[in-house]
Formats: C-alpha cells, sequence, structure tokens
C-alpha cells in the first residue's frame, strides 16, 4: 500500500494531536493532584512561583525533602504529656494572653522536633510542615503572624486569641496523627477567653 505524502503529512499530525491531548490530560491529572493534596498551600505556591511548572516543582522538592526525614508519631505518653501542656497554655491565657501565645508556638516546635521535624527556621519548617499537614499550615503562619505583630507592640488581646486557636489547630492535627495500629483521639479543647 502506497501513502502518499499529503496520507503522510495527516497522519504524523494526527499523531502530534493525539500525543498532544495526551501530554495535556496527564498534565491537568497531575495538577489536579496536587491541588487535591496541598489544598490552599498549593494555590500559594503556584502563584508565588509565578507559574504552575515552578510552582509545582517547588512542592515536589518539598515533598522529597521530606520524605528524607524519620516522621514519626508520637508515643502515647508523649501525647499525653503534650497535652496536658497545651492545656496548661490554654489555661494561662487567661491571665497571660502573650505568654500563653509565646509558650504555644514554643509548645508547637517543641512536638515537631519529637515527631522529627526540623526547626530551626519558620519558612522552612512551614513548608516542610506543608507536605504532611496542608490544611493546617496556613493556621500556623497566621499565627506566627500575629506573634511577630505582638513582637512589634501591635497585636490585641483578641489578635493573640486568634494566634493560639491558630496554633491549637496544628497543634491537634500533629499530636492525634495515630501510628499504623492506632486510633486517631481528639484532646479536650477549653474555649479561650480574654
Amino acid at each position: 500500500m502506497y501513502l502518499s505524502p499529503l496520507a503522510i503529512a495527516f497522519i504524523v499530525l494526527g499523531l502530534a494531536v493525539v500525543i498532544g491531548l495526551i501530554v495535556m490530560w496527564n498534565r491537568n491529572r497531575h495538577s489536579a493532584a496536587m491541588r487535591a493534596k496541598f489544598g490552599p498551600e498549593y494555590d500559594e505556591v503556584v502563584t508565588r512561583a509565578g507559574g504552575t511548572y515552578r510552582g509545582e516543582g517547588e512542592l515536589h522538592a518539598r515533598e522529597e525533602r521530606v520524605a528524607r526525614f524519620n516522621i514519626l508519631p508520637l508515643s502515647e505518653s508523649r501525647r499525653s504529656e503534650f497535652v496536658a501542656k497545651w492545656q496548661n497554655i490554654q489555661t494561662l491565657f487567661v491571665d497571660d494572653p502573650a505568654g500563653a501565645a509565646t509558650r504555644g508556638d514554643l509548645l508547637l516546635g517543641e512536638v515537631m522536633q519529637e515527631r522529627g521535624y526540623p526547626v530551626a527556621d519558620f519558612d522552612q519548617r512551614a513548608a516542610d510542615l506543608s507536605v504532611d499537614h496542608p490544611e493546617v499550615v496556613q493556621n500556623y503562619r497566621a499565627g506566627h503572624d500575629i506573634a511577630l505583630s505582638h513582637a512589634r507592640k501591635e497585636a490585641t488581646t483578641e489578635d493573640l486569641r486568634q494566634a493560639m486557636i491558630h496554633y491549637r489547630a496544628l497543634f491537634d492535627d500533629l499530636v492525634n496523627e495515630p501510628a499504623p495500629d492506632m486510633p486517631a483521639r481528639p484532646i479536650n479543647k477549653q474555649r479561650l477567653t480574654h
């Protein structure tokens, strides 16, 4: 069977279109999976990076970095100790909102370190947390921003209460992540007042 050059050109063009559609479909599917995994963090990183390709590259780099960590769930005894500390901090809020917010931030660092996350730099810590805790990392950043405002003497008691609420969301996520053979348990959430 002889194919004319025009028929060959149409076949090649058709194959190029099919391959292009497959590549686009796979790319869109990959982006949808990344968006589902990282939630609002996905949009923030893609926007900051200046595009989907760069943003997803940054998110992949985060995943690779965190994959090298030895992230472990808390033992039941350490979990109980941290929950008791958190409840004491929440009680402290009534008399010393600023002290409670500061201690809450420090306790989060202790929990992260106990779990296996490096805790040296806030931005890197938040990026690392976004891999396994994308739904609450925004809360952590918001709490940290309020703590920075407080350091500049710009935060109100209500702002500090909001910081504690943000910190509690991450705290709950970190201490309640179960071992593979252990169900998650909720902690007693006291209401913060001022």
